[in-house]
Protein backbone atom coordinates (compact mmCIF):
# COMPACT_ATOMS: atom_id res chain seq x y z
CA UNK A 1 0.00 0.00 0.00
CA UNK A 2 1.51 3.53 -0.70
CA UNK A 3 1.46 5.90 1.75
CA UNK A 4 0.06 9.31 1.65
CA UNK A 5 3.17 11.38 2.10
CA UNK A 6 4.21 9.29 -1.17
CA UNK A 7 1.33 9.53 -3.07
CA UNK A 8 1.63 13.31 -2.71
CA UNK A 9 5.54 12.88 -4.11
CA UNK A 10 4.01 11.30 -7.09
CA UNK A 11 1.88 14.13 -7.66
CA UNK A 12 2.35 17.83 -8.30
CA UNK A 13 6.48 16.79 -7.41
CA UNK A 14 6.44 14.70 -10.64
CA UNK A 15 5.87 18.57 -12.55
CA UNK A 16 8.23 19.91 -10.44
CA UNK A 17 11.08 17.32 -10.70
CA UNK A 18 10.38 17.73 -14.30
CA UNK A 19 10.94 21.23 -14.16
CA UNK A 20 13.81 21.42 -11.72
CA UNK A 21 15.82 18.03 -12.49
CA UNK A 22 14.94 14.88 -10.35
CA UNK A 23 17.22 14.02 -7.14
CA UNK A 24 20.10 11.52 -8.28
CA UNK A 25 21.80 8.72 -6.15
CA UNK A 26 23.55 10.70 -4.06
CA UNK A 27 23.22 14.23 -2.20
CA UNK A 28 24.10 17.38 -4.74
CA UNK A 29 23.63 15.14 -8.19
CA UNK A 30 20.69 15.62 -10.59
CA UNK A 31 19.84 14.74 -14.18
CA UNK A 32 21.27 17.43 -16.41
CA UNK A 33 18.52 18.42 -18.96
CA UNK A 34 19.46 17.67 -22.54
CA UNK A 35 18.91 20.87 -24.40
CA UNK A 36 18.49 21.05 -28.49
CA UNK A 37 17.05 23.04 -30.89
CA UNK A 38 14.33 23.16 -33.07
CA UNK A 39 12.93 25.24 -35.92
CA UNK A 40 10.67 27.33 -34.49
CA UNK A 41 7.79 26.68 -36.63
CA UNK A 42 7.26 23.64 -35.41
CA UNK A 43 6.46 25.16 -31.82
CA UNK A 44 2.99 25.59 -31.29
CA UNK A 45 1.42 27.82 -27.90
CA UNK A 46 0.34 25.36 -24.92
CA UNK A 47 -3.02 24.39 -23.92
CA UNK A 48 -2.36 24.32 -20.60
CA UNK A 49 -0.78 28.00 -20.61
CA UNK A 50 -1.57 29.71 -17.70
CA UNK A 51 -1.39 32.90 -18.51
CA UNK A 52 -4.14 35.09 -20.46
CA UNK A 53 -2.62 38.12 -20.77
CA UNK A 54 1.13 38.97 -22.57
CA UNK A 55 2.43 42.45 -21.25
CA UNK A 56 3.24 44.71 -24.19
CA UNK A 57 5.67 46.39 -22.65
CA UNK A 58 7.76 43.92 -20.95
CA UNK A 59 7.24 41.99 -24.25
CA UNK A 60 9.29 44.43 -26.27
CA UNK A 61 11.83 44.62 -23.68
CA UNK A 62 12.37 40.49 -24.40
CA UNK A 63 12.57 40.84 -28.14
CA UNK A 64 14.62 43.42 -27.48
CA UNK A 65 17.25 41.10 -25.58
CA UNK A 66 16.59 38.01 -27.92
CA UNK A 67 17.87 39.93 -31.14
CA UNK A 68 20.77 41.18 -29.37
CA UNK A 69 21.69 37.63 -27.16
CA UNK A 70 19.53 34.86 -28.87
CA UNK A 71 17.66 33.34 -26.44
CA UNK A 72 19.31 32.31 -23.50
CA UNK A 73 16.91 29.76 -21.77
CA UNK A 74 15.82 26.55 -23.15
CA UNK A 75 11.76 26.17 -24.20
CA UNK A 76 10.52 23.43 -22.59
CA UNK A 77 8.35 21.67 -24.99
CA UNK A 78 6.29 17.79 -25.42
CA UNK A 79 5.62 16.52 -28.46
CA UNK A 80 2.23 16.62 -30.07
CA UNK A 81 0.31 13.39 -30.29
CA UNK A 82 -2.06 15.10 -32.92
CA UNK A 83 0.60 16.68 -34.91
CA UNK A 84 4.01 14.67 -35.64
CA UNK A 85 6.92 16.13 -36.18
CA UNK A 86 5.25 19.12 -33.86
CA UNK A 87 5.78 20.58 -30.51
CA UNK A 88 3.61 21.79 -28.03
CA UNK A 89 4.70 24.56 -25.78
CA UNK A 90 4.74 23.83 -22.11
CA UNK A 91 7.34 26.44 -20.18
CA UNK A 92 8.55 29.63 -22.07
CA UNK A 93 5.96 30.56 -24.64
CA UNK A 94 6.80 34.55 -23.85
CA UNK A 95 10.40 33.37 -25.07
CA UNK A 96 9.15 32.18 -28.09
CA UNK A 97 6.94 35.06 -29.44
CA UNK A 98 9.76 37.25 -28.41
CA UNK A 99 11.68 35.00 -30.84
CA UNK A 100 9.00 34.92 -33.42
CA UNK A 101 9.35 38.66 -32.95
CA UNK A 102 13.00 38.77 -33.95
CA UNK A 103 12.66 36.41 -36.49
CA UNK A 104 15.15 33.82 -35.59
CA UNK A 105 14.75 30.78 -37.07
CA UNK A 106 15.35 27.90 -34.44
CA UNK A 107 15.05 27.91 -30.74
CA UNK A 108 16.68 25.77 -27.77
CA UNK A 109 14.32 23.55 -26.13
CA UNK A 110 14.17 20.71 -23.58
CA UNK A 111 11.58 18.17 -24.52
CA UNK A 112 9.77 15.86 -21.94
CA UNK A 113 7.37 12.97 -21.96
CA UNK A 114 5.00 14.58 -19.90
CA UNK A 115 0.62 13.62 -19.35
CA UNK A 116 -1.65 16.52 -19.22
CA UNK A 117 -1.40 17.09 -15.48
CA UNK A 118 2.15 17.15 -15.49
CA UNK A 119 2.44 19.83 -17.91
CA UNK A 120 -0.05 22.29 -16.43
CA UNK A 121 2.07 21.94 -13.36
CA UNK A 122 5.23 22.90 -15.07
CA UNK A 123 3.51 25.38 -16.93
CA UNK A 124 2.48 26.65 -13.80
CA UNK A 125 4.94 26.54 -11.14
CA UNK A 126 7.45 28.18 -13.90
CA UNK A 127 5.16 31.00 -14.60
CA UNK A 128 5.15 31.62 -10.37
CA UNK A 129 8.58 31.63 -10.27
CA UNK A 130 8.78 33.79 -12.51
CA UNK A 131 5.93 35.84 -10.78
CA UNK A 132 4.50 36.70 -14.69
CA UNK A 133 0.92 35.44 -13.60
CA UNK A 134 -1.74 37.89 -12.55
CA UNK A 135 -3.68 37.42 -9.48
CA UNK A 136 -6.80 35.87 -11.59
CA UNK A 137 -4.16 34.03 -13.89
CA UNK A 138 -2.69 32.48 -10.89
CA UNK A 139 -6.01 31.67 -8.73
CA UNK A 140 -7.58 29.69 -12.42
CA UNK A 141 -4.33 27.72 -12.42
CA UNK A 142 -5.05 26.70 -8.90
CA UNK A 143 -8.42 26.00 -9.73
CA UNK A 144 -7.70 24.11 -12.26
CA UNK A 145 -4.98 21.58 -10.56
CA UNK A 146 -7.85 20.69 -7.91
CA UNK A 147 -10.64 20.86 -10.22
CA UNK A 148 -9.18 18.51 -13.04
CA UNK A 149 -6.54 16.29 -11.20
CA UNK A 150 -8.03 16.53 -7.84
CA UNK A 151 -5.21 18.09 -6.13
CA UNK A 152 -5.98 19.74 -1.67
CA UNK A 153 -5.34 23.13 -1.04
CA UNK A 154 -2.71 21.66 1.63
CA UNK A 155 -1.08 19.73 -0.91
CA UNK A 156 -0.72 21.86 -3.41
CA UNK A 157 0.42 24.65 -1.29
CA UNK A 158 3.12 22.18 -0.17
CA UNK A 159 4.16 21.20 -3.67
CA UNK A 160 4.40 25.06 -4.82
CA UNK A 161 6.56 26.30 -2.37
CA UNK A 162 3.16 28.16 -0.90
CA UNK A 163 1.45 28.97 2.19
CA UNK A 164 -2.30 27.08 2.59
CA UNK A 165 -3.55 30.45 3.43
CA UNK A 166 -2.12 31.56 0.21
CA UNK A 167 -3.66 29.09 -2.19
CA UNK A 168 -7.37 30.00 -0.10
CA UNK A 169 -6.96 33.55 -0.52
CA UNK A 170 -6.11 33.07 -4.30
CA UNK A 171 -9.13 31.37 -4.98
CA UNK A 172 -11.55 33.43 -3.46
CA UNK A 173 -10.80 35.57 -5.88
CA UNK A 174 -13.08 33.42 -8.39
CA UNK A 175 -16.26 34.13 -6.36
CA UNK A 176 -15.61 37.76 -7.05
CA UNK A 177 -18.37 39.39 -9.86
CA UNK A 178 -16.77 39.35 -13.12
CA UNK A 179 -17.14 43.09 -13.65
CA UNK A 180 -15.12 43.48 -10.17
CA UNK A 181 -12.28 40.18 -11.65
CA UNK A 182 -12.17 42.63 -14.75
CA UNK A 183 -10.83 45.91 -12.53
CA UNK A 184 -8.28 43.66 -10.83
CA UNK A 185 -7.27 42.31 -14.33
CA UNK A 186 -6.27 45.52 -15.73
CA UNK A 187 -4.74 46.79 -12.91
CA UNK A 188 -7.44 49.58 -11.49
CA UNK A 189 -7.59 47.47 -8.18
CA UNK A 190 -4.87 44.80 -6.43
CA UNK A 191 -5.25 41.62 -5.28
CA UNK A 192 -4.82 43.23 -1.76
CA UNK A 193 -8.32 45.52 -2.58
CA UNK A 194 -9.49 42.83 -4.11
CA UNK A 195 -9.66 40.12 -0.96
CA UNK A 196 -11.19 42.93 0.91
CA UNK A 197 -14.41 42.39 -1.68
CA UNK A 198 -14.87 38.63 -1.34
CA UNK A 199 -17.27 38.89 1.55
CA UNK A 200 -18.40 42.72 1.17
CA UNK A 201 -22.07 42.66 0.32
CA UNK A 202 -22.07 45.54 -2.59
CA UNK A 203 -18.59 44.27 -3.90
CA UNK A 204 -19.48 46.45 -7.43
CA UNK A 205 -19.93 49.48 -5.30
CA UNK A 206 -17.13 48.93 -3.46
CA UNK A 207 -14.60 48.06 -5.72
CA UNK A 208 -15.59 51.80 -7.42
CA UNK A 209 -15.43 53.32 -4.64
CA UNK A 210 -11.86 52.07 -4.29
CA UNK A 211 -10.45 53.59 -7.41
CA UNK A 212 -12.38 57.12 -7.22
CA UNK A 213 -11.40 57.50 -3.76
CA UNK A 214 -7.84 55.88 -4.46
CA UNK A 215 -8.57 54.10 -1.19
CA UNK A 216 -5.55 51.96 0.54
CA UNK A 217 -6.26 48.32 1.19
CA UNK A 218 -6.46 49.02 4.85
CA UNK A 219 -8.98 51.73 3.94
CA UNK A 220 -10.97 49.26 1.67
CA UNK A 221 -10.94 46.51 4.59
CA UNK A 222 -13.00 49.00 7.36
CA UNK A 223 -15.29 49.84 4.76
CA UNK A 224 -15.82 45.85 3.39
CA UNK A 225 -16.89 44.80 6.65
CA UNK A 226 -20.41 44.43 7.74
CA UNK A 227 -21.91 45.80 11.08
CA UNK A 228 -23.47 42.63 12.68
CA UNK A 229 -26.97 44.31 13.39
CA UNK A 230 -29.92 45.27 11.92
CA UNK A 231 -30.04 48.77 12.62
CA UNK A 232 -26.10 49.01 11.93
CA UNK A 233 -26.85 47.35 8.10
CA UNK A 234 -28.82 50.17 7.51
CA UNK A 235 -26.95 52.94 8.22
CA UNK A 236 -23.88 51.30 6.31
CA UNK A 237 -25.47 50.34 3.46
CA UNK A 238 -26.71 54.06 3.67
CA UNK A 239 -23.20 55.52 4.08
CA UNK A 240 -21.66 52.94 1.35
CA UNK A 241 -24.46 54.36 -0.83
CA UNK A 242 -23.53 57.98 -0.43
CA UNK A 243 -19.88 57.01 -0.53
CA UNK A 244 -20.25 55.92 -3.74
CA UNK A 245 -22.49 58.60 -5.35
CA UNK A 246 -20.65 61.19 -7.20
CA UNK A 247 -19.90 64.97 -5.69
CA UNK A 248 -22.24 67.24 -6.08
CA UNK A 249 -19.35 69.82 -7.42
CA UNK A 250 -18.10 67.19 -9.87
CA UNK A 251 -21.28 66.94 -11.03
CA UNK A 252 -22.02 70.60 -11.32
CA UNK A 253 -18.68 71.10 -13.22
CA UNK A 254 -19.44 67.84 -15.87
CA UNK A 255 -23.11 69.51 -16.71
CA UNK A 256 -21.06 73.28 -16.79
CA UNK A 257 -18.56 71.62 -19.14
CA UNK A 258 -21.20 69.63 -21.70
CA UNK A 259 -23.39 73.01 -21.72
CA UNK A 260 -20.32 74.82 -23.12
CA UNK A 261 -18.43 72.44 -25.39
CA UNK A 262 -22.28 70.77 -26.42
CA UNK A 263 -20.63 67.14 -25.70
CA UNK A 264 -20.88 64.61 -22.89
CA UNK A 265 -18.70 65.19 -20.11
CA UNK A 266 -17.64 62.88 -17.61
CA UNK A 267 -14.85 63.12 -14.74
CA UNK A 268 -13.95 59.76 -12.92
CA UNK A 269 -12.05 61.20 -9.68
CA UNK A 270 -9.05 58.99 -8.17
CA UNK A 271 -7.66 60.28 -5.39
CA UNK A 272 -6.31 63.89 -6.43
CA UNK A 273 -5.92 62.71 -9.63
CA UNK A 274 -9.00 62.05 -12.33
CA UNK A 275 -9.75 61.43 -15.95
CA UNK A 276 -11.95 63.90 -18.13
CA UNK A 277 -13.51 61.93 -20.72
CA UNK A 278 -15.28 63.84 -23.50
CA UNK A 279 -17.99 61.99 -25.83
CA UNK A 280 -18.47 62.33 -29.52
CA UNK A 281 -20.73 61.11 -31.47
CA UNK A 282 -19.85 61.98 -34.97
CA UNK A 283 -16.42 63.12 -36.38
CA UNK A 284 -17.78 66.82 -37.17
CA UNK A 285 -17.93 67.09 -32.99
CA UNK A 286 -14.45 66.17 -32.80
CA UNK A 287 -13.17 68.52 -35.48
CA UNK A 288 -15.09 71.08 -33.50
CA UNK A 289 -13.55 70.07 -30.34
CA UNK A 290 -9.98 70.11 -32.01
CA UNK A 291 -10.30 73.99 -33.50
CA UNK A 292 -11.86 75.16 -30.15
CA UNK A 293 -8.48 73.74 -28.17
CA UNK A 294 -6.29 74.69 -30.51
CA UNK A 295 -7.89 78.48 -30.19
CA UNK A 296 -6.60 78.24 -25.97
Amino acid sequence: MIAAEDKERRGLGRGLSALFGDSAQGAGQTVAHVTTTLPIHLLKPGKFQPRRHFDDVSLATLIASVKEKGVLEPIIVRELTSIEGEFEIIAGERRWRAAQAAQLHDVPVVVKELNDQEALEIALVENLHREDLSPLEEAEAYHRLMSDFGHTQEGLAKSIGKSRSHVANMLRLLTLPQSVRLLLLEGKISAGHARTLVNAEHPEKLAQLIISKGMSVREAEKLSKKPNTKEKLKDYRIAVDNATAKDPNTVDLENSLSDTLGLKVAIDEKGEAGILSIHYQRLEQLDDLIQLLNRG
